[in-house]
């Protein structure tokens, strides 16, 4: 059993080589990545709400595979973001920091479960989750 500082045995570089990007996947994933950083810009969200529904609906991904892509997406979505609202005077980088290192705790557990839940578990609870964020909008 893997702990969540080993990879599984099912890694992603146990895989062979993709293919070459298909122009019309490239198209979806230079809208879905358009899209994440719209939203990032204006809400401070995209990857988890926008990227993931749109990789696993448009491009076929697993629910693993799309919040795996989508984080490596939003690690340079998110730092450009942060220095645009940084020029505006928007963040509080002591409070992302208090914000973001104990994440990294919640980011080794969350992976550790997701590797262990059926995919369609995984998909009913981000789309509970988004439901709920959804009437809690709505709602204010």
């Amino acid at each position: 059993m893997a702990t969540p500082f080993q990879l599984p045995s099912d890694a992603a570089s146990d895989r062979p080589p993709q293919a070459p990007i298909a122009r019309d996947r490239l198209l979806r994933l230079a809208v879905a990545g358009t899209a994440a950083g719209f939203f990032s810009g204006i809400f401070g969200v995209g990857g988890g709400s926008v990227l993931v529904p749109l990789l696993v609906l448009w491009l076929g991904y697993t629910q693993l595979e799309a919040a795996g892509t989508s984080l490596m997406a939003i690690a340079l979505i998110a730092g450009f973001a942060a220095a645009i609202q940084g020029i505006y005077g928007n963040v509080h980088v002591a409070d992302g920091l208090l914000v973001g290192v104990p994440a990294v705790g919640g980011v080794m557990l969350g992976s550790w479960l997701a590797r262990r839940l059926p995919h369609r578990t995984l998909g009913l609870i981000f789309s509970a989750v988004l439901v709920a964020a959804a009437v809690e909008l709505v709602l204010q």
